[in-house]
């Protein structure tokens, strides 16, 4: 594994890109190069190696990323439960920031069930595939239907943009 060896600082150069913050390059680096060792059998000679390695790092950022914030996920069933994943400077201290709130809730929940559960469990941080599990729908069709509530809401909240 000298190929790997000789990578670490490009390694390091993409986990910094990632994440923003020495410590947790230095450990997405170190989790990288971990599992391209243990699934060295896994590697085949006519395979990009820089590719392969640069894949297990970005999928090891992207499952850590999801498991953070599905380990912060509450959800009660209520109507206000997009508030609970809010930190404390969410905005909502103002009566603007309540209301801004308030507004996107309202705009949510007036879309259509077949819009609105794909995307509000996209919101709570299911993936694509688990959407399309649970609600019995082709993942194409979860797809264009978050592509297409996302796209509405933003049109249907255009004044707060300005």
């Amino acid at each position: 594994m000298n190929k790997l060896l000789e990578m670490q600082s490009r390694l390091y150069s993409f986990a910094y890109s990632l994440t923003s913050n020495r410590d947790d390059a230095n450990d997405l680096l170190q989790d990288t190069t971990l599992k391209a060792m243990d699934s060295e059998e896994k590697y085949r000679d006519n395979v990009n190696f820089k590719g392969w390695v640069f894949t297990i790092m970005r999928n090891l950022f992207i499952n850590n990323y999801r498991r953070v914030a599905r380990s912060g996920t509450t959800t009660d069933g209520s109507d206000g439960e997009f508030f609970l994943n809010m930190s404390q400077e969410s905005g909502l201290e103002t009566p603007e920031g309540a209301l801004s709130v308030a507004d996107i809730n309202a705009a949510i929940n007036s879309f259509s069930d077949d819009y609105r559960v794909p995307f509000s469990m996209h919101l709570a941080g299911y993936r694509y595939a688990e959407i399309a599990e649970r609600v019995s729908l082709p993942l194409g069709t979860v797809k264009s239907r978050i592509f297409f509530a996302r796209r509405r809401l933003q049109g249907m909240l255009a004044d707060y943009r300005k």
